[in-house]
């Protein structure tokens, strides 16, 4: 190691104690322990070019344990990655300044306690659930293999890049980051670099008191190269690991480097503290003198360090990527075509065509189950949206997700442009590859049953902390499933999903509203979106007679109304399979000459955004008389129907029984409805 090699990673450390202990909160230690191997990824291997963040070939680098951030962002302002604006435009001043680092968890500040995509660039994603970071990691990896087999050509490579991710004992620990690793020795991603931190302490203590397994013999099994570092502060030692997983070329390399996490000097005694903790001012000043730092000077950066990493990472940043930019300007005059769909891809942007692809469907009183309706839509806009690519945990059958026209084939070791992913019975890692997948610029779709989305919360509340148009895609949608039980039948799952922020549900009605819920989606560029989609077969209502389902776009819309411009007596609410319940019950009323409005209302998170105006429009208030009908739990509808409104909704888990007995027993028949309108209308003294 040389001198300058030994200033820049002290550079770090002195950057990371004096940046958690400016804040008076934050992790030092993983910082300090992790210091050498991140400064020679940094410094020596990683194809990043700091005056472009954004440029589309750049190396990945994940930082998992995202409690370590300050590591990230003292690499982040060595080496001067510049700032982007929210409309992706480089900025001239830097994405971490000296004065960033000093606002440290602070209000506004651009280093928050984790790492957060879009917030600060040269962030590769959110971070900060252990595990999540990693698993999105083999979705970036995914992402690079399928956008290389899609657009590289003879004329010019325009995807080469590698991802690399830290990781900590608590990944090794985190379920989701071992169904990720499986799936990354299943899928040979030979382009994917995990670098753990054996420090053999967690938060409470000590590895040893929860975790001795052989983490290097499961990773043999899962298929992965393994490859050990007995001293992660030899730089030596890292590089030659490093340069191990350069010459893979068929399977995911696991490095385990063997570090003693950052107590402060020598002589600290409790130094399972200052893993979580500042060190405190008396342990600043023994840490920096037995580095030979000056014991008083805060927030330092030797002139030196910061020519050594220009020199460095930013000199072949700058090459690889001018040598990039020539190469696709010769691949986008030979390749016009590609060229284009490579830049619309790379600005989130919808192809024309994929919006003029989606569907009509015909009034049927059969109809059919929204999951199917929902793949021919899916299946119609695949083939106009190319890099538009998902699959399911192990339920393709189920939930109808597979695209099945000619050329779409599964992802594959065999096969790098199938667009088909099998994830196998793996929901907790699914959610997080496909973010993974959404940060590479692809814009994914994960598939389950509705009840399953409780093991892909995490993910989903990441995504839309990120603001990435990750699709997924929920069947079997309510108590419908019948006789698969409670432990299928999702009740509370509609008003949890619903309460994300930055996060779009729609539970379409019929098939007609599922085009629309697509067409609404596909334009959604910083937004997730859950689509939620019935088993059971619901009627295709005639749009002659009742309104048009665009006004899914608005979230609900008036869908009938009493004829002859009447004021409404009382409103009737629903989605999904009990939009159909709505209008037998509106037929049944109307026939009896009470005045009945049915409002549609697939998607709560879109109404919300609409003005007063409209509210209004939809749901007047002089209408006090109104009834909400789903096959969820009531929690949320009183805000729409009123205090003194009816609510037809689920209060326990449901039951094991045929579909018609449950909603017999539960009330989800028209005869029900209608009932319970006309004690609303009776408690209105009509």
């Amino acid at each position: 190691m040389t001198d300058i090699d030994q200033l820049s990673i002290d550079t770090i450390r002195t950057l990371a104690i004096d940046t958690v202990q400016k804040a008076s909160s934050g992790h030092p230690g993983t910082p300090m322990g992790l210091a050498p191997v991140a400064y020679t990824i940094w410094q020596y291997y990683l194809r990043y070019d700091p005056a472009e963040p954004l440029w589309p070939n750049r190396d990945r680098f994940i930082l998992s344990p995202g409690h370590a951030s300050v590591l990230l962002y003292a690499l982040l302002h060595l080496t001067k990655v510049r700032a982007v604006s929210a409309n992706d435009d480089v900025l001239e001043s830097f994405a971490v300044s000296i004065e960033d680092l000093q606002n440290f968890r602070q209000l506004g500040s651009r280093t928050p306690g984790h790492p957060e995509y879009r917030h600060t660039s040269g962030i590769e994603a959110t971070t900060g659930p252990l595990g999540q970071g990693v698993a999105m990691s083999v979705g970036l990896a995914i992402g690079e293999k399928w956008l290389a087999a899609h657009y590289n050509r003879p004329e010019g490579m325009v995807v080469d890049f590698n991802v690399y991710a830290l990781c900590s004992d608590g990944e090794m620990m985190e379920g989701v980051a071992s169904e990720a690793a499986s799936l990354a020795g299943h899928q040979k991603l030979d382009n994917l670099c995990w670098i753990y931190d054996s420090n053999t302490v967690t938060l409470d203590g000590p590895a040893s008191w929860t975790f001795s397994e052989d983490v290097a013999t499961r990773f043999l099994a899962y298929g992965w190269n393994v490859l050990a570092v007995r001293d992660g502060n030899n730089i030596t030692e890292v590089r030659a690991a490093l340069d191990g997983f350069a010459l893979e070329r068929s399977r995911p390399t696991l490095i385990i480097v063997n570090t003693h996490i950052g107590y402060g000097s020598p002589n600290k005694q409790d130094s399972h503290t200052s893993h979580g903790e500042p060190l405190g001012a008396d342990e600043v000043r023994l840490t920096k003198r037995s580095y030979g730092w000056p014991e008083d000077a805060q927030f330092l950066v030797p002139d030196e360090v910061y020519e050594h990493f220009a020199s460095g990472f930013g000199r072949r940043g700058k090459t690889l990527r001018s040598t990039w930019d020539e190469e696709f300007q010769i691949y986008k005059e030979s390749l016009k075509d590609l060229a284009a769909q490579f830049a619309a891809m790379g600005r989130r942007l919808t192809p024309a065509l994929a919006e003029a692809a989606i569907p009509h469907f015909p009034a049927d009183a059969k109809g059919m189950a929204t999951r199917d309706s929902s793949s021919k839509v899916q299946n119609a806009i695949a083939q106009q949206f190319p890099w538009l690519i998902g699959g399911s945990a192990d339920l393709d059958t189920s939930t109808k997700t597979r695209l099945i026209f000619d050329g779409a084939a599964s992802f594959s070791p065999s096969n790098r442009a199938g667009r088909n992913l099998h994830f196998g019975v793996r929901e907790h890692a699914m959610g997080a590859i496909a973010n993974g997948l959404s940060l590479a610029k692809i814009r994914p779709y994960a598939s389950t049953f509705l009840i399953f989305s409780d093991y892909l919360r995490p993910t989903m509340r990441l995504a839309a902390l990120m603001g990435v148009p990750t699709i997924f895609i929920f069947t079997h949608d309510s108590i419908s499933v019948g006789e698969d039980g409670p432990t299928h039948q999702p009740v509370e799952q509609l008003a949890s999903l619903r309460a994300i922020p930055n996060f779009t549900t729609i539970r379409p009605g019929d098939a007609n509203e599922v085009a629309e819920a697509w067409r609404t989606i596909i334009h959604l560029n910083f937004e997730p979106a859950a689509l939620i989609l019935s088993r059971q077969m619901l009627p295709t209502i005639d749009r002659a007679r009742y309104a048009s389902a665009s006004g899914v776009a608005r979230g609900a819309y008036i869908l009938a109304d009493p004829e002859g411009g009447a004021i409404p007596e009382i409103i009737l609410i629903a989605t999904g399979s009990e939009l159909s319940l709505a209008v037998e019950a509106f037929e049944i009323m109307s026939g009896e000459g009470i005045a009945v409005r049915v409002v549609s209302m697939p998607s709560w998170n879109i109404f919300e955004k609409q003005d007063r105006g409209y509210h209004d429009y939809v749901l007047p208030t002089r209408v006090v008389a109104r009834v909400a009908i789903e096959r969820g739990v009531v929690l949320g509808w009183d805000r729409y129907v009123g205090r003194d409104g009816a609510i037809i909704g689920m209060h326990s888990f449901g039951a094991s029984a045929p579909s018609s007995a449950l909603a017999s027993k539960f009330g989800f028949t028209s005869e029900g409805v209608v009932a319970a309108a006309k004690q609303q209308l009776a408690h209105q003294g009509r």
